[in-house]
């Protein structure tokens, strides 16, 4: 799934740009849809010991980003679709995530628009067009949503869309080139609309069963925002992408990927 709403950098040698970018995510440093906890819930998550606090504006050169987004965990080839089963507070739903030929110009870079639908009952109760660009150094960046939630029987303009460079929103990494064990790292950056998520590498060997079969060599992720506390662990495979997601605390949550059309 691409960054779904709750309620989408690099410690390591880099190439072109990327002294600025560290600099920039060192300071600071898919939205998601995941059912809010309970106050008494919020009051017994504790932030995780690699939440990342201040000021955050990394650097944007256009010069520096590509086309084709293939990067092994992270691959948006147009007319893919990626589709998943889950559950939400009891309830199963269905996502369906599919990688259009539309494409955005933001901050003066091209990004892949990807449409994202939540469903219950086959009634689409979400809607999200999210923009991803890749820059050469293989980071997937998130340049912002366009969010719809269901309100009062109709679909409409959720409070945490934005834009990056749109009302001080800033663009996070949704995935990194060459993701490592202890990566922490900003997915989106919009104070005023309570988009802060933010992501840890947890492992790269992990081993996760799914509709759609077995799989070895998984990355796995965390994910927390500190406006919503919650905890949700994603899982990818190097050539596929995301596979499952669930809400570890703070929620009750999980999605799996069940198959993949073209």
């Amino acid at each position: 799934m691409t960054e779904r709403r709750r309620g989408g950098t690099q410690p390591r040698k880099l190439g072109l740009g990327a002294v600025a970018l560290v600099a920039a995510l060192a300071a600071g440093c898919s939205s998601s849809h995941a059912s809010s906890p309970s106050a008494s819930e919020q009051a017994a998550i504790q932030p995780p010991s690699w939440e990342l606090k201040g000021s955050y504006k990394p650097s944007i050169d256009p010069a520096n980003f590509v086309a084709t987004i293939d990067n092994r965990y992270f691959p948006l080839e147009p007319g893919t679709a990626f589709h998943y089963k889950g559950v939400e507070d009891g309830k199963p739903h269905t996502d369906d995530m599919v990688v259009t030929d539309q494409t955005k110009q933001i901050l003066g870079v091209t990004a892949t628009v990807v449409e994202d639908t939540v469903s219950a009952n086959g009634k689409a109760v979400e809607r999200t067009f999210d923009w991803y660009a890749q820059d050469k150094d293989g980071n997937v960046w998130y340049m912002g949503e366009d969010s719809l939630e269901m309100k009062n029987g109709r679909l409409q303009r959720a409070s945490d869309s934005w834009e990056a460079g749109v009302n001080g929103a800033q663009p996070g990494i949704i995935m990194e080139g060459n993701p490592q064990p202890g990566d922490v790292y900003r997915q989106e950056y919009y104070p005023p609309g309570d988009a802060l998520d933010q992501a840890h590498v947890v492992r790269l060997d992990g081993t996760r069963k799914v509709a759609a079969g077995t799989f070895d060599r998984v990355l796995v992720t965390d994910e927390w925002s500190p406006v919503e506390p919650q905890m949700e662990r994603k899982s990818y495979v190097a050539g596929l992408g995301e596979i499952e997601e669930h809400v570890t605390e703070g929620g009750n949550e999980h999605y799996e990927l069940v198959s993949v059309t073209h």
